[in-house]
């Protein structure tokens, strides 16, 4: 799949005696599923980072990755193989729908390479063009520590704990965070 006119290319991680890594950053379509829920799947079925069920099914996480947010996006490699996914929607509607909420994946086999960031970045720069003034992460499980790193060096404030909040397969109930940035200036 070619990336589409509107997608957003980007340089990441380049491990010594590789060819210079970019990631290309577009909206989701119909014919890219069967890549993402392969990235999605064991990251869900793993029960250390999503609330879904570890028994989610194919539906139910195209709904909840595809269909309910108000878009999705899809990070692909130099050889078109998607390596991420961030979906964004309001974090509440009516009266608090100014606010807007993520979640990201990436494949396993791509981590560490920041793709993460940069699909962080480019979720910002989407929530300011779709009209939302912030970004809120309502439960950053606080045993996934890149994700909470990654979060405060982009900017994101921890402005609570929630005690025992998520049940982690391996792990019983860990607290979990809520991460806040303001994107456009009161």
């Amino acid at each position: 799949m070619p990336a589409s006119a509107d997608a957003v290319i980007l340089p990441v991680f380049k491990a010594p005696g590789t060819r210079q890594a970019m990631i290309s950053i577009q909206r989701f379509e119909e014919r890219d599923w069967p890549a993402t829920w392969k990235i999605l799947e064991p990251v869900f079925r793993a029960g250390e980072t999503y609330p879904c069920s570890t028994a989610i099914s194919e539906e139910e996480a195209y709904y909840y990755w595809i269909e309910q947010p108000s878009a999705t996006y899809i990070a692909t490699d130099n050889d078109i193989h998607v390596e991420g996914s961030y979906y964004i929607k309001p974090n509440q509607p009516g009266l608090g729908g100014h606010v807007c909420n993520c979640g990201y994946v990436v494949g396993e086999n791509a981590r560490g390479r920041g793709i993460a960031s940069e699909m962080c970045i480019h979720s910002q720069h989407e929530a300011v063009a779709q009209g939302f003034r912030a970004m809120q992460y309502n439960l950053v499980v606080s045993t996934n520590e890149s994700a909470v790193h990654l979060w405060n060096k982009q900017g994101f404030d921890i402005i609570g704990t929630l005690p025992g909040a998520f049940q982690h397969r391996r792990l019983g109930f860990v607290d979990a965070h809520v991460m806040y940035k303001q994107l456009v200036t009161p």
